[in-house]
């Protein structure tokens, strides 16, 4: 492939600033959708390697491409905003801003981008033309509709994708065709019935026992009336009711989200849930108010790109270091809605240390920096070679 010729060194001489730039965004995280200066800097260090840059595309996003104006273009999307996670690691460039935090890694995915931008702005010819994502607000599982929206996937024919996995040694990447995240829903239930004394359940219906009716009820119907094959989770995290200790409850609201991996149950389930929660609060006398929110839809990795990207991989870092994932995760990644418009594959980047790694959204997750130069590699490579690959196909058909 004509275009990886002496590309690798021109990333090792990237390295040590793109770990400063790392350091710096870890120092000052932002927010889904107030990711002001973290676009300020991505959008000043494109501009100074080259790139085309358009601001405020999905809000705070920025978009830039190289190449051919007007395309094709084969894409990368990477995101940049924070958790609202205190941090805990005691790093010197831990987080500057109480309560908020790169807990998820993409204070690496930002800068694993620029590093694929710095690459890439070197090479001479560019048969094809690419289109870098630097999405925000993932999550909230809103920046990729956002950015969608604005048009960031008109023209793009291909689109990749990495997020970081603290499960996997640094120095390795994991691959896995098809499904990988799930689809998730977003549960609201409001649990309406009628207060009374303490002392008198029976004159009253009790809110709060209804509510952990249903919260048990969901979980048994899910065993027990959906096919185990494809697996539903329903997790409540919060629930709020009652005013008093010797009162009973009213109301109570149930908070939750849904998971699940396959796309057709998972349109099924708001009717599901409804079906169910009303016959539990219905056979005793109560009402309930159910708001479903669907979030994103499954991540469908297309085999063909994850098989490109496979073999990009193994000739970077080596096949032992390339691992097959066999499960799904039940985890939610709105780089699927992104995939609503174009094919695209996304991988899972190793940053377990030699002692382990805290997990992601926690306020002890410190992922090791030499990660940043596999996902620089392992995605650069891939780019060109898509680009060859579509050059030698045009070529053909002229």
């Amino acid at each position: 492939m004509t275009l990886l010729l002496h590309w690798s060194e021109r990333l090792d001489q990237a390295l040590p600033k793109l770990i400063e730039l790392r350091r710096h965004l870890h120092a000052h995280p932002e927010l889904s959708g107030e990711e002001h200066q973290t676009a300020v800097l991505v959008a000043g260090q494109l501009r100074g390697d080259g790139w085309r840059v358009s601001e405020g595309v999905g809000r705070t996003g920025v978009l830039a491409e190289l190449g051919p104006i007007g395309g094709p273009f084969v894409g990368l999307r990477v995101d940049m905003d924070a958790l609202p996670v205190e941090e805990r690691t005691g790093l010197v460039y831990a987080s500057r801003r109480e309560g908020v935090m790169h807990a998820c890694g993409h204070d690496l995915h930002t800068c694993i981008g620029l590093g694929v931008a710095r690459v890439l702005a070197k090479e001479e010819s560019m048969p094809i033309g690419v289109r870098l994502l630097f999405q925000p607000a993932e999550e909230l599982c809103e920046g990729a509709r956002w950015m969608r929206m604005d048009g960031a996937t008109d023209g793009l024919e291909a689109l990749f994708g990495v997020h970081v996995c603290p499960e996997l040694p640094t120095g390795s990447i994991g691959v896995r065709s098809g499904c990988l995240t799930a689809a998730a829903g977003e549960l609201d239930i409001e649990v309406i019935g009628e207060g009374g004394h303490g002392a008198r359940p029976h004159q009253a219906m009790d809110a709060i026992w209804l509510a952990a009716r249903v919260v048990c009820g969901l979980q048994e119907a899910i065993s027990r009336r959906l096919d185990a094959l494809h697996p539903v989770v329903v997790s409540f995290g919060k629930i709020e009711g009652g005013q008093a200790f010797n009162v009973i409850a009213d109301r109570v609201r149930l908070l939750g989200t849904v998971r699940c991996l396959d796309g057709a149950v998972f349109d099924k389930l708001p009717a599901w849930i409804e079906q169910i929660v009303q016959a539990i609060c219905g056979s005793f006398g109560a009402e309930a108010i159910v708001r479903y929110r669907s979030i994103t839809p499954p991540v469908y990795n297309d085999p063909e790109l994850t098989d490109l990207l496979e073999s990009c991989a193994i000739s970077q870092i080596g096949k032992e270091r390339v691992l097959r994932l066999e499960q799904p995760s039940l985890g939610a990644e709105d780089f699927a809605e992104l995939l609503q418009k174009v094919r695209g594959t996304m991988f899972r980047l190793g940053v377990s240390g030699p002692n382990g790694c805290a997990p992601l959204h926690n306020g002890q997750f410190c992922l090791e920096e030499s990660s940043l130069g596999v996902g620089i590699r392992v995605l650069t490579a891939t780019l060109l070679a898509w680009m060859d690959e579509r050059s030698r196909l045009a070529l053909e058909r002229t």
